[in-house]
């Protein structure tokens, strides 16, 4: 037990030690509602966990009070593992994780108000489309007028507004019908017991805010809410932070707080660059206007990069209005420059990035520890061939994970029908996997039966006559003798029969190409007996006493100042989130929320290839950003866009602020992407970087690419390009080339000013002509196409009378 002790000295503290000043305060701030700006690299995640430590050291919280919110699974387990080292208690009970695995287990708690079963179970997004797509099947739904994935994003966007369908206003007859579906999805999931990710945080928002018990309770247990990554929360978390902390739905109306738990938002406001998925950079301010925040602090020193790299990401975000404001910097020195290179295709941009990681390799540079980051996944494909081709292993971050391949989603589909028999998307799944005689009609006449009735499709089974109904009703038969056999066993032992009764093992042993999929199935079995060491579960698991609202309590009956023959709720414990479940429940609910986390792959030392997106949180001691041109870095689809555009800025400040030590930046003259070789002028952010920071490995005046950017544009994001991305003449912001002078007429016949014909642009005018011969190109305006560069030993151009 941790004792109060108002008359700790705070310096003296052994955990304090080595932190800075900004460390120090922020690690020491009083009772209230604070903002930290945490910068890239500057030890925000020591600075929550010995936050924590030091609350919980010094006796000002219970380990129980405390709520500490992360945005991945990885980042929740860091810090329970970081605060595990640093105080003498068992704290992996503690309220540390994501917001969805919060969420399900405050609806495990209190499932009954929520108005879900026991059971329930998780779709991730994978099993939610299929979900839609059968419900779209069973009512006709024309999938060409309202395909399947568009319809999710619109159930998911409705969510994270807080919006049941009744709320969504129908504006055109396809939103309303768009609201049709996302009722008839509601009513769905409810029947069969389950829920997505969406309905997770909303229905657990909904739990805080319609019954007051369960609200004041957390309100009055939680005095201490930490979120990290506040920059990503989106509308809805930001509501939900709101209920827990005393914010609560009566004076949410009235723009007013009540007393309640002191809320500590950590973020960065320059590294926002999740908006496509719904994250709101404006809770930020949000948060400093509607909870009164009058303690904010900067982490400013930053341990990562050289001044070189700092200095560059410096200037560039500071063309972003509306910050809250900070500024890098570092003790380390400047480093090295920033190097900068032209390439004339996107071919010799990957052959100079293999060469460079060839010599970084040879000066002792370990090849894990060099990234190549893209703003666009189809960019990959040239620099993995170029990697392939000279022998370099190479990863591609953020690849197929394991809880995704179809091999075990089709066998957790065999272990959640064991949970949850009700579970309609499991059971389509596997009903005819591996083959069992069962055809689409056969299905079309269940899910109709099943409609009719109102029930899961598992309980139609039985009003099927005939060859279909013997079929269904074996496999029904298969899934009751599973059940009843995995009484008693452990996880091991249930996924085991499973796989061998199934016909998994059997099907794939069976398919000459099916060996990979063999060893991930039995790959299954290791993840499920990793998963019971960690989380402590087994036949000797002992249940915990429960709270006054059935919470599990997550300390033991001695520590919490109880009786220890408390009454007890009976089941398991996951001492990871504090559930009272089976171990296959806790293992089914874990592959759930663990299926979006990248799964790392053990092997040899390999360079790093990933989207700009997935690097953010990493760190390497070499950077490559590829494909730096307008319409490609920053994206064609911002730049008409203030918004978007200075979106793409924080996405670049997130590129420069992963390296370490070197920071590479490249682009190329043309690239072939989506079909077709692009001619874009570099990136407008070069004009953005310090010069004193960068180095030329190419000269800045060289080729058409490298033509000054004057920025007239920014502050409406043209920036010369129409709203598609391409170059308008008449609102240049780039310098056209020159056009050398010509002593005879070209070969080709073109003029600047003549109208062509192109058998797939259209009519368009020439505007630029350069190069003679096979080199020969041409820059026209087409109309319906934009501008675009043609090469003229290609291209069958015919001039317009």
């Amino acid at each position: 037990m941790f004792s109060a002790n108002t008359n700790f000295v705070a310096d003296n503290a052994p955990l304090l030690h080595n932190l800075n000043p900004e460390q120090l305060a922020a690690v020491t701030l009083p009772t209230g509602h604070a903002l930290i700006l945490a910068g890239a690299g500057s030890g925000k995640t020591r600075v929550l966990t010995t936050r924590i430590a030091w609350l919980l050291q010094t006796g000002r919280v219970t380990p129980g009070g405390i709520l500490a919110v992360t945005f991945t699974n990885k980042a929740a387990k860091e810090m329970v593992v970081r605060l595990g080292t640093m105080l003498p208690v068992n704290v992996r009970g503690m309220w540390i994780g994501t917001f969805h695995g919060l969420c399900n287990r405050l609806l495990r708690a209190h499932y009954k108000l929520a108005n879900l079963p026991s059971t329930f179970q998780i779709l991730d997004t994978q099993d939610q489309l299929s979900a839609i797509k059968r419900l779209m099947k069973q009512f006709n739904i024309d999938d060409q007028q309202y395909p399947a994935k568009q319809t999710q994003w619109f159930i998911g966007n409705c969510k994270e507004e807080g919006l049941r369908p009744d709320a969504v206003e129908g504006h055109d007859p396809q939103t309303r019908k768009k609201v049709e579906i996302y009722a008839l999805y509601e009513e769905q999931c409810q029947r069969e017991g389950v829920v997505d990710f969406g309905e997770l945080m909303l229905r657990s928002y909904e739990l805080l805010r319609d019954h007051d018990s369960v609200r004041e309770h957390y309100q009055r247990r939680f005095r201490h809410i930490l979120i990290d990554e506040f920059q990503d929360t989106n509308k809805l978390q930001y509501a939900w932070i709101k209920m827990l902390s005393g914010y609560g739905a009566k004076d949410l109306a009235a723009g007013t707080s009540i007393p309640g738990g002191s809320v500590l938002a950590v973020g960065d406001d320059d590294q926002s660059i999740y908006a496509f998925r719904g994250a709101r950079v404006g809770n930020m301010a949000d948060f400093v206007r509607e909870f009164g925040v009058t303690q904010q602090i900067k982490l400013e020193q930053n341990y990562r990069s050289f001044s070189n790299i700092l200095d560059s990401a410096n200037q560039l975000i500071s063309h972003n209005s509306n910050r809250l404001g900070k500024d890098l910097r570092t003790d380390q020195g400047p480093g090295e420059p920033v190097r900068v290179v032209e390439s004339p295709r996107d071919l010799d941009e990957a052959q100079w990035i293999v060469d460079e990681v060839k010599q970084l390799v040879r000066d002792g540079m370990a090849r894990q520890e060099i990234a190549v980051l893209y703003r666009s996944n189809a960019q990959s494909r040239v620099i993995e061939t170029a990697l392939f081709n000279a022998a370099i292993p190479y990863r591609v971050y953020g690849g197929l994970r394991f809880f995704e391949r179809a091999e075990i989603k089709h066998a957790l589909a065999y272990l959640r029908l064991l949970e949850n028999p009700n579970d309609d998307t499991s059971f389509l799944r596997v009903v005819n996997f591996p083959p069992r005689g069962i055809g689409a009609r056969s299905l079309e006449i269940l899910q109709d039966t099943a409609r009719s009735s109102g029930c899961s499709l598992h309980d139609a089974v039985s009003a099927i006559p005939g060859k279909a109904g013997a079929n269904f009703g074996a496999f029904v038969a298969k899934l009751d003798v599973l059940r009843e056999q995995s009484q008693g066993l452990s996880l091991r032992e249930i996924i085991d029969l499973v796989l061998d009764h199934s016909g998994l093992l059997a099907h794939f042993k069976a398919d000459r190409e099916g060996e990979d999929r063999v060893e991930n199935l039995e790959e299954l079995v290791n993840a499920a007996e990793s998963f019971v060491s960690q989380q402590g579960f087994g036949r000797d698991a002992v249940a915990l006493p429960v709270d006054e609202l059935g919470v599990p309590l997550t300390q033991s009956p001695a520590s919490q100042g109880l009786d220890p023959n408390t009454p007890a709720t009976e089941g398991f414990i996951d001492q990871d989130s504090g559930e009272t479940l089976s171990p296959l429940a806790a293992f089914l609910t874990h592959a759930a929320l663990e299926a979006g986390d990248n799964q790392a792959k053990a092997g040899q030392d390999a360079v790093q290839l990933m989207t700009v997106h997935s690097a953010k949180g990493l760190e390497f001691d070499a950077v490559f950003v590829g494909g730096m041109e307008e319409g490609l870095f920053p994206h064609e689809n911002s730049l008409s866009d203030r918004q978007g555009l200075e979106e793409e800025r924080r996405l670049m400040y997130v590129a420069i602020t992963r390296a370490r030590q070197r920071l590479y930046l490249s682009f190329s003259q043309s690239r072939l992407l989506h079909g077709q070789t692009r001619y874009n002028p570099r990136s407008r952010f070069f004009e953005e970087l310090p010069e004193s920071a960068l180095k030329w490995i190419t000269s800045k005046t060289s080729g058409y690419g490298s033509s000054s950017f004057t920025p007239k544009s920014i502050a409406a994001g043209a920036g010369g390009y129409s709203a598609g991305g391409r170059f308008n003449k008449e609102d240049a912001p780039f310098a056209s080339p020159p056009v050398p002078p010509q002593k005879e007429a070209p070969s080709h016949g073109l003029r600047v000013g003549m109208k062509v014909f192109h058998t797939k642009f259209g009519e368009g005018k020439v505007n630029l002509l350069e190069g003679k011969g096979d080199d020969a190109r041409a820059q026209i305006n087409f109309p319906r196409h934009g501008v675009k560069w043609l090469a003229l030993s290609v291209a069958k151009l015919t001039p317009v009378p």
